[in-house]
């Protein structure tokens, strides 16, 4: 196994494997979400969980609202798959942000965050009420709970309420193209975004750590793990239908980097 850390009580590789290119959230172009989205069948997907297993990776996040992702993790944990499951979690399919909590702690969620759009409007709006319910409604579902976003700002107001166990913080301030701001790159970003990571004191997850494949693997795995906290740790999409041993290699490079190689 890569190396793990101690996540909110889960014993976590520091690599997790990410499910962007399985729904087909490019963040690159349409014609690049139509081509994810017709590799990643559910067998694929479940394939490729397995290909991460054998690679050393415990830990896999997806989102509650993408069919056929949510049908692959259900058949995957119903027949015994090893990875635990991180959900994202949004109310689009669902009638509250509850049940929709409910619904992934049923499906076997280990730990769960609240979708990065979703609050990122909630820091807009300063509507902790919101977020309170719903943490404190997936608390008593017995996981540990976070909150994703896109800027620094949004982390350090949900930080500074004391609410949640952790945070999934993203290395680029790109807006959400679910809520029709698009898709925003720039290089900057990365440096308030690992600043941001090590002034919380709880544990992160960051994530786009490549820009959506705008940054050479291997620079930006060595980049995240030198700027961000010991017991942190990252995920990452893999499109298999551009390197079939992606996965594979993923794995190799984080566990070179760890052991100082």
């Amino acid at each position: 196994m890569l190396p793990t850390v101690d996540f909110c009580g889960l014993e976590t590789t520091r690599l997790i494997i990410g499910a962007n290119p399985f729904g087909g959230f490019s963040h690159q172009s349409e014609e690049r979400n139509r081509e994810m989205v017709s590799y990643y069948t559910v067998e694929r997907i479940i394939e490729t969980w397995g290909r991460a297993e054998a690679a050393g990776i415990n830990t896999m996040i997806t989102n509650n609202e993408t069919p056929h992702v949510i049908e692959a993790v259900r058949q995957y944990l119903a027949s015994g798959g090893k990875l635990q499951w991180i959900a994202q979690v949004s109310f689009r399919n669902s009638p509250s942000m509850l049940e929709a909590v409910d619904t992934v702690v049923d499906i076997g969620a280990k730990a769960l965050y609240f979708h990065g759009g979703l609050v990122d409007e909630l820091y807009a709006k300063k509507d902790a009420d919101t977020l309170r319910t719903w943490v404190e409604h997936a608390r008593k579902r017995g996981v540990p709970v976070g909150v994703a976003g896109h800027h620094p700002g949004a982390h350090d107001w949900v930080n500074s309420l004391d609410l949640v166990d952790f945070h999934t913080v993203c290395f680029f301030n790109c807006g959400s193209l679910h809520y029709g701001k698009g898709d925003r790159f720039h290089l900057a970003d990365i440096f308030p975004a690992v600043e941001c990571i090590r002034r919380i004191r709880k544990p992160c997850i960051g994530y786009k750590i490549m820009g959506s494949g705008r940054i050479q693997p291997l620079m930006a795995f060595e980049f995240a793990f030198e700027n961000i906290k010991p017991g942190d740790v990252v995920n990452v999409g893999v499109h298999r239908g551009d390197k079939d041993n992606m996965v594979e290699e993923n794995a190799a490079m984080v566990a070179r980097i760890l052991d100082g190689g």
